[in-house]
């Protein structure tokens, strides 16, 4: 890589020139002397500053800069600029690098400033300087760039190589300058120049922009500054007697003379270039003439648009010169274009120049392409293309592509595809609660709209419209019997219509939940039977009712079938012991077949018993027993009725009014001696039968009561001698003689259990259980009581014997006391057992759980699961309640319900209910019910209504500016801020940029961030720090940037202007020796 090299100050030998004036390649000892001493000046910061070098096209330079660090606290502020503020820091990249260097050693900072393949536009005046804290030097160089030797540039080698006139003061030079100025007037006088100064002197500050756009100008802020600065009235110049114009204008490659006439022709005269002396060589060539001092700049490119002054002593005069980029012409037009909608549109044009300023109209109005819309501008060298995505018939305009040096204009058309119908609705016949997918294929992708019986489709849960290229679908989940009709489909644009009918069915179903688990139905004989099955099916289905292969019609039969929509009626008007059966219901419609068989149970009382016998009587009392009846009428017999009358009575008397639920009765309190007869009556569900025949007479005899004053009279060997006398009481009877026994010594034990024990005792919680038990046995035997195998807790039960019985007793019975209880009663060797079910029960607890399985029409369908405790007796039912949500007032619906499902019905339509399910058992109903966590809205229509489902929200964002940054004024030394605010989950990370820059660990800026607001403040900044600030926000779901402008303000006497400060006159010097 080259280094840089120092620019040849005696490029062409010449002749000294007398000493007040000099020509190219030579300067007055003076002069050099003035050089010499500026090159030596002290440097604040530098050790070695860059110097000026050249470079050919496509070559590599690097510029170096060194600062000691021996008395720094820190690194020191390094910036590269090219002319006066573009700030290089922002242009790092393929062509451009900055590097910086610290060698611990020598403490010596190194900064580079790389060029990588030189252009010809890079050439031009660069500054670089270095801040540390109060401290500030700067230094500026040139680079030149010249063509490569293979380039054979088309110059005019005559006019080249033409000399000046001998004998004159640029004798043996190559000078252009005579031919040049001939032909600027020329053209001066066949086409007038337009001047740039003047036409923004003069124009509006709304016409800035266009008349920027129209000559190229590229920095017009920096233009209307020095423009306005060109406005201040030159005070008279002793040193001066004619100064230089207040600004000169020429085009990029031109050549400009600038001409002043001293009033002393012995002054010394210096040229500066932004307040960089210029030394004589081939690009800047000085004449002198007299009294006139002339100044010629060649080639003049981009970077030589600068202000420019020259000194002569202790005045100066300044002048702006303006550099015109050359006209872009296009050279290739646009064409008129014919699209159809939907297609990508591409406008080309081409133009003369690389990379040019293009703008883009439609029917005269500018095109400015963003994010959020369907232009978009690409450029490719000399190729401008304006692309239109996915274009519509609102894109038929007339578009023109606009440039400094001419426009080009075309006309867009925009039409419809003709459209094809690739696949086209077809008609659905689909089930009930099966899917609907109505699916069409058109050629274009497009949009359009889909009707019901002409109506337009509304998206909900349940139905949707998928849209994906050129298929359309309408979807409809779980079909209902309304949405059965004719669907359209409509293109939106086209004339075009797609047809589909729905038709929807529904397999016949027959609902049985009113009904036993096993399907029975009971009747009672010689009442009208109305058996109503609730039926479904799309269509109505046809139901056919048959008892063993026979079919019942529809008539006025006594056992017919009618019919309905929604249900089928099996009627009984009469009903007999014969027409119990299984019945058989069978539906049909065009989506199948349903089947069920019921069997239907006539009931009737039952037959009376046939006579009863008595088998034992007493003083008063009699036993008899009795066979059950031959038919029990279809239902169980729940118990008997027994009566009793004398012989020559016709009054018969009931014995009991609770039902004797055994085949053996004891009645009492007869009169001895009277004859008696008892009937018996059957009771079963439906009622109590005809009385059985009387039972054969029978009278009540009281046994005589034992023998008096037995005693033994003698004893031998084989005899025994007795005497008693009679009997004190012998009774109605007589009597007939007496009856001898004899035994050992002792009796076996003999457990006596009353007939009300030999069944299960049941008692409820809380009650008193007293409980004896009679026995026999001599000597006196031994007792024992075992609960459920084990000994009986004496705490919890008494147990108290005596020499005949044994009693049980229980103050308040508990659950615990349930059980199987054993006596076992032992004299000597000889024992005997019984055994007594104790059983304790209570009010049963509350169903597990209720809840809601349908909801259909006026109906709801529950079902429960039994209680967990049942109360330690088999659950005999249930009773379900509703309530409506506005009242919450329960109402009894169902009683004694014995499965556990039910479907309630005639509910109003538009109410919210609640229901609850109580148990019960022997004891009655549980104390608490268990209620439905949902509730059953009836809806209006036959809609279905489901409780929306909601998910849980998604707080994650990715970062968005809530509030911009602002381009913003400051006043340098006062402390500026720069404020935005972003949202953002995750909490985003926030980066400051200047320049494309990061802003790490720098004192001068200070960053806060406080509830989604972002601060960055500037302390105290000075011009350098305007520049172009950027806000990163950073998340897990993306990035943002947000730009801004700072610009600082010098006041200096109460002057004050952006950036470049304004001097008075003696404070220029001062200034630039403090802060610049």
């Amino acid at each position: 890589m080259p280094e840089p090299t120092k620019k040849e100050e005696n490029e062409v030998p010449t002749p000294a020139p007398p000493p007040e004036e000099w020509s190219l390649g030579e300067s007055p000892a003076g002069e050099e002397q003035d050089k010499q001493n500026a090159n030596s000046q002290v440097s604040v910061l530098f050790v070695e500053k860059p110097q000026g070098g050249t470079v050919k096209v496509g070559e590599n330079i690097t510029f170096i800069a060194k600062v000691k660090a021996e008395d720094l606290l820190r690194k020191p502020t390094v910036k590269w600029f090219k002319g006066k503020w573009m700030d290089l820091a922002s242009k790092a990249g393929k062509h451009l690098q900055l590097k910086e260097t610290f060698e611990r050693q020598t403490r010596m900072y190194t900064f580079e400033m790389q060029i990588i393949k030189a252009k010809e536009n890079y050439a031009g005046n660069y500054r670089c300087e270095v801040t540390y804290k109060d401290k500030f030097d700067t230094c500026s160089f040139d680079l030149e760039v010249h063509e490569s030797t293979g380039t054979t540039p088309s110059i005019d080698i005559r006019s080249a190589f033409k000399r000046s006139g001998e004998g004159q003061e640029d004798a043996g030079e190559l000078d252009f300058s005579g031919l040049l100025k001939r032909r600027e007037v020329k053209q001066q006088e066949e086409e007038p120049e337009v001047d740039v100064w003047e036409l923004l002197k003069n124009a509006n500050p709304s016409e800035y922009e266009k008349i920027a756009f129209q000559y190229g100008i590229t920095d017009l802020r920096g233009m209307l500054k020095r423009l306005k600065r060109m406005r201040r009235v030159e005070k008279k110049s002793a040193a001066f007697a004619k100064i230089l114009d207040p600004a000169y204008q020429v085009d990029k490659g031109g050549r400009v003379r600038f001409v002043v006439e001293l009033a002393d022709p012995k002054l010394e005269v210096k040229w500066f270039k932004n307040g960089q002396e210029i030394r004589p060589s081939t690009k800047y060539i000085f004449e002198h003439k007299g009294c006139q001092r002339i100044m010629f700049i060649n080639n003049c490119q981009m970077t030589d648009d600068s202000e420019y002054y020259v000194t002569a002593g202790d005045e100066k005069c300044s002048t702006e010169l303006f550099v015109r980029e050359p006209p872009i012409m296009v050279t290739k037009q646009l064409e008129d274009t014919t699209a159809y909608c939907g297609e990508r549109v591409e406008l080309e044009c081409e133009v003369s120049e690389d990379d040019a300023n293009v703008k883009w109209f439609k029917n005269g109005e500018e095109i400015i392409p963003g994010p959020k819309s369907r232009y978009r501008i690409r450029v490719e060298g000399k190729k401008h293309i304006l692309v239109i995505e996915g274009a519509t018939k609102a894109d038929s305009a007339e578009y023109s592509a606009m440039t400094t040096g001419g426009q080009s204009s075309c006309k867009l058309s925009v039409d419809l595809k003709p459209l094809k119908i690739l696949t086209p609705l077809t008609d659905q016949t689909v089930n009930l609660g099966k899917e609907i997918c109505l699916k069409c294929e058109i050629s274009e992708n497009i949009t359009g709209k889909w009707t019901k019986n002409g109506l337009p489709v509304q998206e909900s849960d349940r139905l949707k419209v998928v849209h994906k290229g050129r298929i359309h679908k309408l979807v409809i989940a779980n079909a209902l019997t309304e949405d059965e009709g004719d669907y359209v489909f409509a293109p939106d644009a086209y004339s075009v219509t797609l047809p589909a009918k729905v038709h929807v069915i529904d397999p016949p179903k027959i609902i049985l939940d009113g009904l036993d688990a096993d399907n029975t139905v009971t009747v009672i004989a010689g009442s009208k039977l109305r058996l109503e099955i609730p039926i479904s099916g799309e269509p109505p289905p046809k139901a056919i009712w048959s008892r063993a292969d026979k079919a019942i019609m529809e008539g006025s039969g006594r056992i017919r079938a009618e019919s309905y929509p929604d249900s089928s009626t099996l009627v009984i008007d009469v009903a007999e012991r014969d027409d119990s059966g299984v019945y058989h219901i069978n539906l049909k419609n065009e989506a199948g077949e349903a089947h069920a068989s019921i069997k239907i149970k006539v009931v009737d009382l039952p037959d009376p018993p046939v006579a009863p016998n008595v088998t034992e009587v007493g003083d008063d009392w009699c036993i008899m027993n009795w066979e059950p009846p031959a038919y029990d009428g279809g239902s169980p017999i729940l118990g008997y009725f027994i009566e009793r009358k004398k012989k020559q009575s016709s009054r018969w008397m009931r014995l009991n009014f609770d039902l004797c639920k055994e085949t053996t009765f004891e009645p009492k309190k007869m009169i001895e001696g009277v004859a008696y007869e008892v009937r018996i009556f059957a009771v079963n569900a439906i009622g109590i039968s005809k009385p059985s025949m009387p039972s054969k007479p029978f009278v009540p005899l009281a046994v005589t009561s034992p023998p008096t004053l037995l005693a033994v009279d003698s004893v031998t060997d084989t005899t025994v001698t007795m005497k008693w006398r009679p009997p004190d009481q012998i009774g109605a009877a007589g009597l007939d003689g007496y009856v001898l026994e004899y035994c050992f010594e002792g009796k076996p034990p003999k457990i006596r259990i009353p007939r009300h024990l030999k069944q299960t005792y049941i008692r409820r919680v809380g009650e008193a259980v007293n409980l004896v038990i009679p026995f026999q046995g001599k000597p006196r035997p031994e007792l024992t009581w075992k609960k459920d195998g084990a000994d009986i807790d004496k705490n919890q039960i008494n147990i108290r014997n005596s020499e005949t019985d044994t009693i049980i007793f229980i103050r308040k019975a508990e659950r615990s006391h349930s059980g199987k209880y054993d006596l076992q009663v032992k004299v000597e060797k000889f024992t005997e057992s019984a055994s007594i079910d104790i059983q304790i029960v209570d009010r049963p607890g509350p169903p597990q759980t209720v809840k809601i399985e349908d909801v259909w029409g006026e109906n709801v369908a529950l079902s429960w699961t039994p209680p967990k405790d049942d109360g330690n007796a088999a659950i005999t039912g249930y009773t379900i309640q509703k309530a409506d949500k506005k009242s919450m007032e329960w109402f009894t619906v169902i009683e004694h319900y014995h499965r556990t499902n039910a479907t309630i019905t005639e509910l109003v339509i538009g109410n919210e209910y609640y229901f609850r399910v109580f148990s019960e058992n022997m004891c009655g109903l549980s104390e608490d019910a268990t209620m439905t966590k949902e509730s059953a809205v009836i809806a209006k229509d036959g809609k279905i209504y489901k409780n929306p489902v909601y998910e849980d929200f998604d707080f994650s964002e990715a970062p968005m500016f809530t509030q911009p940054l602002v381009n913003t004024y400051a006043i340098a030394g006062y402390n500026a801020t720069l404020n935005c605010s972003v949202r953002g989950n995750p909490k985003p990370k926030i980066t400051w940029m200047k320049n494309k820059v990061a802003i790490v660990d720098d004192p001068r800026y200070r960053m806060f961030s406080n509830q989604g607001v972002c601060t960055l403040e500037i302390r105290k900044p000075s011009p350098y720090d305007g520049g172009t600030y950027c806000c990163k926000a950073v998340n897990d779901l993306g990035t943002v940037e947000i730009e801004c402008k700072l610009e600082v303000k010098v006041i200096y006497q109460g002057v004050n202007t952006p950036g470049q400060p304004v001097f008075l006159e003696g404070q220029q010097q001062l200034l630039h020796n403090k802060d610049f």
